[in-house]
């Protein structure tokens, strides 16, 4: 298997199941959960960001895919990585003994929605920024931890969950239209919306 999917795996199953620990373990309180999520993606970004561009979201690979930085065979590919990584990382989470936490509510239109894909359109607007080399490689890291970090808060003000990435919703036994669906619409927002601004530049 090549190296890169290799890291996706990596990264996307330490993001999914920090995430999950940090939910059903009595450790963080909930208000920690998006900070400890930004520095997981901080830190892969300067790991695995030169091998497989850290993507560990497929909200991202699809985002990527509709300003074509990524083909579609090898965003295919990416998602069905990260789908496994994501289920591994349930695995694991159940071996040491925890329940999965109760499924979020599944709302395809309404604000829980709505707040989804504008959190998700911020996440994906910085991750541009760096895609589209507006930012130093030794920012990368903190300009998209930070922005997932916005993009949580974003979602969270609105009344939704802000996970902003289908394969840890899959973590969190959340399988919605509202998980699964808004950070893809979201994401392919902020890539287009980033793309449009930077044209011809």
């Amino acid at each position: 298997m090549s190296k890169k999917y290799i890291a996706e795996f990596v990264g996307t199953f330490t993001l999914a199941f920090i995430v999950l620990a940090a939910v059903v373990a009595a450790g963080p309180v909930p208000v920690a959960i998006p900070v400890i999520a930004g520095l997981v993606l901080g830190l892969f970004v300067y790991t695995i960001g030169s091998i497989s561009g850290c993507h560990i979201n497929p909200a991202v690979t699809i985002g990527l895919l509709s300003v074509k930085k990524i083909t579609t065979k090898e965003a295919a590919i990416y998602v069905v990585v990260q789908v496994l990584a994501a289920a591994l990382a349930v695995a694991m989470v159940k071996i040491l003994g925890f329940s999965l936490p109760p499924a979020l509510p599944n709302t395809l239109i309404g604000s829980i929605f709505v707040a989804e894909v504008l959190g998700s359109t911020v996440f994906a607007f910085g991750i541009a920024s760096v895609v589209y080399g507006k930012v130093s490689d030794v920012a990368s890291g903190l300009v998209i931890g930070g922005s997932l970090l916005l993009g949580i808060l974003v979602s969270s003000l609105g009344g939704a969950a802000g996970i902003l990435n289908p394969a840890v919703a899959f973590a969190l036994n959340s399988v919605s239209v509202t998980y699964l669906l808004a950070p893809v619409v979201g994401t392919i927002a902020g890539f287009q919306l980033y793309k449009y601004l930077v044209a011809g530049k």
